[in-house]
């Protein structure tokens, strides 16, 4: 059948469309490097770059071989727990997803082993980087990515069998990308203990703050910028009008998951400055970086069904999710170099939860039906939609920590106990780029006239100890 001129570029300008905000999601990926090398030791910034660079690659081919295959496989054994066709992009393209799509939904699953990278910086053996990463990558999160965002999943929004009557509305990933990644970090830390002299032997906590506030400002921009391609990105199409309106459709709703994700980012690091200035006496651009992502990661479950004003009210509760957790995380001796656990597990919790109460059914439509007049859907809580939708969110929250807990949980654990998790504490005091990786990120490194400065002369003294 002959396709329409017109079809013809519409196709043309949502594929572009897609394809640049892929991009746009990808340089996250950037972002996430430059936050991680400020946020670690000297001694550290080459390792946590060539995590963070082995998430990209060795996700490719995770993603790639198997990953998306579980995730959006729509064969003819289709279910709702895991997809079962398209292995190896095996006849994509076709009437459901092309290339553009694939490389969208790649962008998206690397970025959660890099939050996971985060949680178990500076103690963790280069090897066990290669196997999580694999593993989070081409199976645990495309499972989770099945049941929220395949037509066939038992969560999805978009299902013929919706939950509750609702489904589960996380439109760009607080859960299925924020919450997976943060749990699977939890896990990891947990097992791995805290690094050492983090707490001293009366349990008092000893600060280890990353070395470079202008990396860590640097990813926090990049990361930001990267947004507007995972949020306003997630809407796929841009040439989609909206039913009885003249001027609205896709494109109307893309602005506003764009303002929606501005202001709550903003909010989160507004609140984050003033609060951990009440706390600790001083002004800390590190703390409210990563109060700002919180706000980001709290949006980006309800970006597309919320009011502007309500995302003022996500991103002010997110910080203090964020600030309460970090007090928590302390008092209970748990050391996540990155706050990666706090920061994209709790606050993509409360993400899931605030669009269950804040959702617009006008705007759960639009997301989910292309505007279509006539349809109800359940929406938030608080906006007089009842229940239904805040139950499928908590439902969302609870199997996401149940499935990546009974996954990641025991493969962290196998890997402790086949002593390929943790580094040694000699190789973890002289830091991991001289023990590990051939010598300093940084020529003019400070410890430089007193330690080896190359890895060979780090194994020569090792030897002569």
């Amino acid at each position: 059948m002959e396709v329409s001129w017109e079809a013809s570029v519409a196709d043309s300008i949502n594929t572009i469309y897609l394809l640049f905000s892929a991009y746009l999601v990808f340089v996250m990926q950037l972002g996430f490097a430059m936050l991680c090398a400020g946020s670690v030791r000297a001694k550290n910034a080459m390792n946590i770059m060539l995590t963070n660079v082995v998430d990209a690659v060795v996700g490719s081919i995770s993603y790639y071989l198997f990953g998306f295959a579980f995730a959006f496989g729509e064969g003819s054994n289709s279910n709702p727990f895991i997809g079962t066709y398209n292995f190896a992009l095996m006849d994509i393209p076709d009437s459901t997803y092309d290339y553009s799509f694939f490389l969208y939904q790649w962008a998206f699953a690397i970025a959660v082993a890099g939050i996971t990278s985060g949680s178990i910086a500076e103690r963790t053996q280069f090897s066990a980087y290669l196997v999580f990463s694999f593993f989070l990558t081409g199976f645990v999160y495309p499972i989770v990515a099945h049941w929220v965002w395949s037509s066939s999943g038992w969560l999805s929004a978009s299902s013929s069998d919706l939950l509750f009557g609702s489904g589960a509305i996380d439109f760009a990933g607080s859960g299925v990308v924020h919450l997976v990644g943060g749990i699977a970090g939890l896990w990891g830390s947990l097992i791995e203990g805290p690094r050492a002299g983090r707490f001293d032997a009366f349990g008092k906590t000893v600060p280890m703050r990353g070395h470079n506030a202008t990396l860590v400002v640097l990813g926090t921009f990049l990361l930001w910028f990267g947004w507007f391609g995972f949020n306003p990105g997630s809407f796929d199409k841009v040439l989609v009008s909206y039913p009885d309106t003249s001027d609205q459709g896709n494109w109307t709703a893309i602005g506003r998951t764009a303002v929606t994700t501005t202001l709550a980012g903003s909010t989160a690091g507004l609140v984050t400055l003033f609060g951990r200035r009440l706390l600790v006496g001083h002004w800390d651009a590190l703390d409210v970086c990563n109060g700002l992502l919180g706000g980001f990661v709290a949006i980006t479950s309800g970006c597309s069904v919320v009011e502007p004003w309500a995302a003022i009210i996500c991103g002010f509760v997110s910080a203090w999710v964020l600030i309460g957790l970090n007090i928590a995380a302390l008092k209970l001796k748990f050391d996540d170099p990155l706050e990666a656990t706090q920061l994209h597990g709790g606050c993509g919790a409360w993400g899931l939860i605030f669009t269950g109460l804040f959702a617009k059914e006008e705007f759960v439509i639009q997301a989910y039906d292309s505007g279509e007049t006539g349809v109800s859907r359940p929406y938030g809580l608080f906006m007089g939609g009842g229940w239904a939708l805040l139950g499928a969110q908590v439902v969302e929250v609870l199997v996401i920590v149940g499935w990546v807990s009974a996954t990641m949980g025991p493969l962290f654990y196998a890997l402790h106990k086949l002593e390929i998790l943790r580094i040694s504490v000699d190789e973890e005091m002289a830091g991991l780029d001289i023990s590990s990786h051939g010598g300093y990120a940084y020529t003019g490194h400070a410890a430089e006239e007193s330690c080896p400065r190359f890895n060979a002369d780090y194994m020569r003294l090792q030897d002569q100890s």
